[in-house]
C-alpha cells in the first residue's frame, strides 16, 4: 500500500485494473484500517478518474453475492448519499410508491455513513427484515413489487470498510460505487449524485452498460430531485436542466425537506407520507422522484402522466399496501 500511496500523492492514476485489484485485495484484508482510511481519502483531495471508478465497480461486482432475476425488469432509485442536506428517505419512499404504482422495484441501500439516517437505518425502524435469502426477496418483488438489499448482505467483503467508513464519517469514494453495485444489475435505474461532476462519470459507465437510466443532480447540491432549485437530468436520450415548475411543483424550501435526527423519527416521516398525511413538500418531492423513475422505465409516457401516477400511489393507499406486504411490524 506504501507503494499506491506513493503514486497517488504525486498525482498519479490507477488503471481500471489497478483499481480492481486493490479493492480486491482490501477485502482480503491485505491492508489494515490505517492504510485503507489513507486510500480512501486521497479521492478527497483530487478527483477520482473513470478508469478508477470502473475498476472499483468492476471488483465490488465480483465479490458481491449474485441476485439473477433472468432479464426480469426492475428499477433501483438510488442516492449516492454524501451531499450533507440531510433530507428525509426521499429515494426509498419514492422506490416504494413506484412499487405501489405497479412496477417492480430491486432498491439496494445500506446503513447512513455520512448522513443521519439512511435507507437501511429506515426501513429497519419500520420493521423490514434484511435477508439475503433470494428465494425470500423474489417472493416479496412478487406479493409486493419490491424487495430491499442490504448493502453488508450482499457485499460481505466490504466487511472491512465498515468502520473505517464509520471513523472517518465523511463521504468518500465507497459514496460514488454504492448505487453503482446493486447485485441485481436491474435494468433501469435513476441515480442521485452529490456533484455535477460524478453525475458526468455515471453517464458515462452507465452508457457503457447498455441499461437506461436517469441521472440527477440538483444544481444547489442535493442527490436527488430537491425542487429547492433547477437540477441537471441526463438520461439516454437526453441531457437537460430542469426547474421545478416542469415537474409541475412550487419551488421548496430546504427546511422543508429536513429528515429526522433518528431512524424513529425518520419512520415516522415515511409513515406519514405513505399515510397520505405528508406535509404538500414531502409529498411534492416524493412524487416527482417517483415520477422520473416511472418515466424512466416508461420513457414514451409524458412525464406529467408520470408523475400523476406516482401521486395516485400514495393518494391510493397502494404505496402503504406495498410496504405493509413485506414488513413486520
Amino acid at each position: 500500500m506504501k507503494n499506491i500511496l506513493e503514486r497517488l500523492f504525486a498525482h498519479e492514476r490507477l488503471s481500471r485494473e489497478e483499481a480492481r485489484q486493490i479493492l480486491v485485495d482490501i477485502s482480503h484484508t491485505k491492508y489494515n484500517h490505517l492504510q485503507v482510511a489513507s486510500f480512501a481519502t486521497v479521492y478527497r483531495m483530487r478527483p477520482i478518474s473513470i478508469p478508477e471508478l470502473q475498476g472499483f465497480r468492476d471488483a465490488l461486482l465480483e465479490l458481491c453475492r449474485p441476485f439473477e432475476l433472468n432479464g426480469q425488469e426492475s428499477i433501483d432509485i438510488v442516492g449516492t448519499g454524501g451531499d450533507g442536506k440531510n433530507t428525509f428517505n426521499i429515494s426509498t419512499l419514492s422506490a416504494v410508491v413506484v412499487a405501489g404504482a405497479g412496477y417492480k422495484v430491486t432498491k439496494h441501500g445500506s446503513y447512513g455513513v455520512s448522513s443521519s439516517v439512511g435507507s437501511s437505518n429506515v426501513l429497519q425502524a419500520l420493521g423490514y427484515e434484511f435477508t439475503a435469502d433470494t428465494d425470500t426477496l423474489r417472493r416479496q418483488l412478487d406479493e409486493a413489487n419490491i424487495c430491499f438489499l442490504h448493502a453488508p448482505l450482499f457485499h460481505p467483503a466490504m466487511k472491512e470498510v465498515v468502520p473505517v467508513r464509520k471513523q472517518l464519517g465523511i463521504k468518500t469514494f465507497f459514496n460514488m460505487l454504492g448505487p453503482l453495485v446493486n447485485p441485481v444489475q436491474p435494468t433501469h435505474q435513476l441515480f442521485g449524485t452529490y456533484s455535477q461532476e460524478l453525475s458526468r462519470m455515471y453517464q458515462y459507465i452507465m452508457q457503457e452498460t447498455g441499461r437506461r437510466y436517469a441521472i440527477v443532480y440538483a444544481l444547489d447540491g442535493y442527490d436527488e430531485i430537491s425542487l429547492t432549485g433547477p437540477f441537471r437530468l441526463r438520461t439516454n436520450e437526453e441531457d437537460a436542466v430542469l426547474q421545478p415548475e416542469e415537474m409541475h411543483s412550487p419551488r421548496l424550501s430546504a427546511k422543508e425537506l429536513h429528515g429526522g435526527d433518528t431512524a424513529e423519527e425518520a419512520a415516522r416521516i415515511f409513515r406519514n407520507v405513505l399515510n397520505d398525511e405528508a406535509t404538500p413538500a414531502q409529498k411534492s418531492v416524493v412524487a416527482a422522484n417517483a415520477g422520473l423513475a416511472i418515466h424512466c422505465l416508461r420513457p414514451a409516457q409524458p412525464l406529467e402522466d408520470c408523475i400523476a401516477e406516482a401521486r395516485e400511489s400514495l393518494e391510493s393507499g397502494r404505496a402503504r399496501q406495498a410496504l405493509q406486504r413485506v414488513v413486520k411490524e
